[in-house]
């Protein structure tokens, strides 16, 4: 039965190799029926590789993917299993290094939203908020008036240099200037003050 099974798989490996050959002198039908067949095979290599359930579709398809980047590189004298095995091996083993380096750094916690309410929509967090806005507005108001002018016609009307510079009649350098200046000094005022 054993024996059966591997002429079997000879068999399909001869039938691939002879697809993507053909694939390759420009046989569309044949490249996008071979894509098909071959599914299931990366399917399977992908889980036995450990991919969680949910990430094997994106790996089949990242596999996919490289098969038509790669397919020139095909060698249609040798195993085209074993080619098709080793590429979506790899991009399992991708996967699952990207995995590893999200798991590190992300933490999921399903009932944190429930828990903790979004601070801008209780009172108190609101009251912050009208808070900071005012302290902003007094500091805006404390600057020198061409300062004040940079920053209420580039951060808080968004007008561009050019349009802020024919508004104000200022050379778009020295709003520049100006903004930079103006940043710097409320900086240095709400450093002091936290």
């Amino acid at each position: 039965m054993k024996s059966g099974a591997s002429e079997d798989a000879g068999n399909v490996d001869r039938h691939w190799s002879a697809m993507m050959a053909a694939a390759q002198t420009g046989d569309r039908a044949v490249y996008e029926a071979l894509l098909r067949d071959c599914v299931p095979h990366v399917k399977r290599v992908v889980r036995r590789s450990g991919v969680r359930p949910d990430n094997v579709e994106d790996v089949v398809q990242e596999v996919l993917l490289t098969i038509h980047r790669a397919r020139q590189t095909f060698d249609p004298s040798r195993s085209f299993t074993a080619w098709l095995s080793a590429i979506a091996q790899r991009r399992a083993i991708d996967s699952l290094r990207h995995q590893g380096r999200k798991d590190r750094r992300e933490t999921s916690d399903p009932l944190f939203y429930e828990a903790y309410p979004d601070q801008d929509t209780t009172p108190e967090g609101a009251w912050e908020e009208e808070r900071r806005n005012q302290e902003l507005k007094e500091a805006v108001a404390d600057l020198s008036p061409v300062q004040r002018e940079a920053v209420e016609s580039l951060a808080i009307r968004q007008l561009s240099l050019g349009e802020a510079s024919v508004v104000t009649g200022r050379s778009k350098g020295a709003l520049k200037v100006n903004l930079h200046r103006a940043l710097k000094a409320l900086r240095a005022r709400f450093d002091e003050e936290g």
